[in-house]
């Protein structure tokens, strides 16, 4: 079939849509295009990458303008099957429905919780707008051919909506970051790594806070990847004491992100207890059990059940910067025991955690709309 994939927020090179979905999708035989804004078109693995060019200042212009654009663009492509990834492109997604089109709406995240905490919004808007949000969802996803769902938690609500409902979570790619996964018991500079978005809800202060803690005893180094939002946050964090023990590498390609895994002692996910991530599959976590790296993570219910049933790391408080910089200080006085943990870990993804796993389910999602197609010729 001839597939697009439709963004108004997402990057080209986009891990879970371009590197996961629609290369599997390539490889299974169809046609596959991605629209993607601010890119020129080009082609790569075998995928059409179509870009829209968006001046758009600030989410409400890009929900307004971007989405137009990607409208347009798809419009040309002239797809069988549309699989968009924002909820802001659900419109969308139902004026290519009403011209007959094959539509599938990937939820990466639950987006009325989501709303209740972003500071763009007004906070007391937040209320109504998720309210707003989530009758919207509920309207649209009944009309569209498929719902993909990253997590249980949002699979279980749109299953209410929508009973071609699937479960395709984004885990690591088996062979991405395994080539140099970590056996380190013995290490010239002791690391703990953070990679992905920087946010105060994301665990930011309470990680610079117990890396100074740690330094107060025994010497490590906190690398840091990723981008801050919002960008005042930098210098907050910046004049933290510990900051002076972090070495902050902004965004990292997906070379860099090995190399970081690679050289880590410990990989940090320390979200805030807020009731989207409690339910949350954060991709870092396993992409860190893919490289043999032991993990320190927040002690929700579903994350122990993943971390302390394989044994492959510690959960703590992740708003308690003493239980953090204590478990950060056992994985570097106990090198044998961490070592181990990472290669469980890196067991776990390789038998359970995979994308390769994955992306079966999303190939068979495709083979249902291929076949209904065809029925109706």
């Amino acid at each position: 079939m001839k597939v697009c994939h439709l963004t108004s927020v997402h990057s080209a090179t986009d891990t879970r849509i371009f590197i996961k979905e629609c290369q599997s999708l390539q490889k299974a035989g169809h046609e596959v295009y991605y629209v993607v804004p601010n890119v020129e078109d080009y082609e790569k693995a075998g995928v059409r990458i179509r870009g829209v060019q968006s001046a758009a200042k600030g989410q409400l212009d890009r929900m307004r303008n971007t989405t137009k654009q990607v409208y347009i663009k798809a419009l040309e492509i002239d797809a069988d099957v549309y699989h968009f990834h924002d909820p802001e492109l659900m419109p969308i997604g139902l004026k290519l429905k009403a011209k007959g089109k094959k539509v599938i709406y990937d939820v990466h995240e639950d987006v009325p919780e989501q709303v209740l905490s972003k500071q763009w919004i007004p906070k007391p808007l937040r209320k109504f707008i998720s309210m707003l949000v989530k009758n919207y969802e509920r309207y649209a996803s009944k009309k569209f051919d498929a719902i993909s769902t990253a997590t249980p938690t949002i699979a279980e609500r749109f299953k209410g909506y929508n009973e071609n409902t699937i479960i395709i979570h984004n885990y690591p790619l088996l062979d991405e970051l395994s080539s140099d996964y970590n056996d380190k018991v013995v290490k010239s500079e002791n690391t703990a790594l953070y990679i992905g978005g920087i946010y105060v809800l994301r665990g930011i202060k309470e990680m610079v806070q117990a890396i100074e803690k740690l330094n107060e005893k025994i010497p490590c180094t906190f690398v840091l990847a990723g981008s801050f939002a919002p960008p005042a946050l930098e210098n907050e964090v910046r004049s933290m004491n510990g900051f002076k023990y972090t070495d902050f590498k902004g965004f990292l390609d997906r070379d860099g992100v090995k190399k970081a895994l690679a050289e880590a002692d410990m990989g940090l996910v320390l979200l805030h207890p807020e009731p989207r991530f409690i339910v949350s599959l954060p991709i870092k976590m396993f992409e860190y059990m893919s490289a043999g790296v032991p993990v320190i993570a927040s002690n929700f219910p579903i994350w122990q059940e993943i971390v302390e049933n394989n044994n492959c790391g510690i959960c703590v408080d992740p708003l308690n910067v003493n239980e953090i910089a204590d478990a950060m200080k056992w994985i570097l006085e106990n090198p044998e025991e961490a070592a181990q943990m990472g290669r469980n870990g890196r067991h776990a993804v390789e038998t359970i955690y995979n994308w390769e796993a994955e992306s079966k389910k999303l190939v068979e999602v495709y083979q249902k709309l291929e076949g209904s197609l065809a029925a109706s010729y």
